[in-house]
């Protein structure tokens, strides 16, 4: 268990360390690649923008653009992890219209949540970040709630404060969602791999996920991301990334194992859900020659109501053979470094945040 946390640790740190040294001679996909490609497969193909983003990052410096986020007012917040400016905020335009926070150096998750027609955010800082000095370091992570301006409402525990983990559990979180009682779940996909499930004030209820479960359905291994899939609405369950295991796997509300959608090839991130179907950007992809955790091999994913995955932008084509999905890899030309995080509008784009993609801001695809 201590060697996988170590892994996907200096997996991270190492993805950051390049993100920092770009004399290091790595291509820049989303700037070399042609400028008018069609992507995606069926009927989902997208238009590739690569200059949705009107901003100058020599004014609003990134490091890693992690998640995407669009509020009532139709404004897209971004969020990364220079402190600069946590949180970027576009219209559909690409125009920046605001930017704030400068105390999330691992700002990785972000969750919104319509609470009695307020806008609330949930901030997950992972703990891992770059120094003043550019070197790696790591710490214990953060959940916040804040009001869509940023004003902190409550911060959760530290699991190992309120009896929850062991001392030596890492507590490195990820990502957060948020149940139809307001109870906050979040997945500890850096540290040790629990869903932590908390009530509407914060206060603990259960865990479950980990390593080593008498019942395998139960390991989750960098358990990215976690969101409600509400497709069945009298029955809302959630929907966990097991990303090591090229993975998701279903769990009720209270934690019972439901099933396991495998995605072979494809080391995806947090699941989105929209009108039917799941999203999902994949940070890396498996080369046909069987390695793993190869830089820039990313590219999305999505899965129809049915979760059979349908279109891979900027990947391969989708194959099954008797009714088994085959491993999936990146298409050439790169179009992605690594897909972090995807956002749909309501036309059905997709805005897509990358990490460790050269300072980068998200790649619009506009349906076709």
């Amino acid at each position: 268990m201590g060697t996988r946390r170590n892994f996907i640790g200096k997996a991270a740190l190492a993805g950051t360390a390049l993100a920092s040294n770009p004399s290091l001679g790595i291509t820049i996909l989303n700037k070399s690649t042609p400028k008018n490609d069609i992507i995606g497969h069926g009927d989902y193909k997208y238009k590739v923008i690569r200059d949705w983003a009107k901003m100058s990052v020599a004014h609003n410096p990134l490091l890693n653009c992690h998640e995407m986020q669009m509020d009532s007012k139709g404004r897209l917040l971004m969020l990364g992890d220079h402190t600069a400016n946590n949180i970027l905020v576009f219209d559909k335009s690409g125009k920046m219209l605001d930017y704030w926070g400068t105390g999330y150096p691992g700002g990785h998750g972000l969750t919104l949540h319509d609470e009695g027609g307020e806008d609330m955010l949930y901030i997950v800082d992972c703990g891992y970040y770059l120094d003043r000095t550019g070197k790696n370091q790591a710490q214990a992570g953060q959940v916040f709630k804040t009001t869509i301006d940023g004003r902190l409402i409550f911060s959760l525990p530290h699991p190992y404060t309120i009896g929850v983990y062991k001392m030596d559990d890492a507590y490195r979180p990820t990502e957060t969602a948020i149940g139809p009682n307001g109870d906050i779940y979040v997945a500890d996909g850096y540290g040790s791999d629990y869903i932590l499930h908390y009530n509407h004030k914060g206060e603990f209820i259960r865990k479950w996920g980990g390593h080593d479960n008498v019942d395998k359905n139960y390991d989750l291994i960098n358990a990215h991301g976690v969101a409600l899939d509400y497709r069945d609405k009298n029955n809302p369950v959630l929907v966990v990334t097991s990303r090591t295991a090229n993975a998701f796997k279903f769990f009720t509300l209270d934690g019972k194992f439901i099933k396991t959608v495998n995605l072979p090839g494809a080391f995806v991130c947090r699941p989105v859900l929209d009108d039917g179907n799941i999203y999902s950007g994949v940070c890396w992809s498996e080369t046909r020659d069987g390695r793993k955790w190869v830089p820039n091999t990313g590219f999305v994913t999505i899965l129809n109501n049915q979760n059979k995955v349908v279109s891979n932008p900027g990947g391969e084509a989708p194959r099954y053979i008797n009714g088994k999905l085959q491993k999936m890899y990146q298409a050439q030309p790169a179009i992605f470094n690594h897909g972090h995080d995807v956002f749909v509008d309501e036309d059905k784009n997709i805005y897509v945040c990358q990490w460790n993609a050269h300072y980068t801001p998200p790649i619009k695809l506009e349906r076709v």
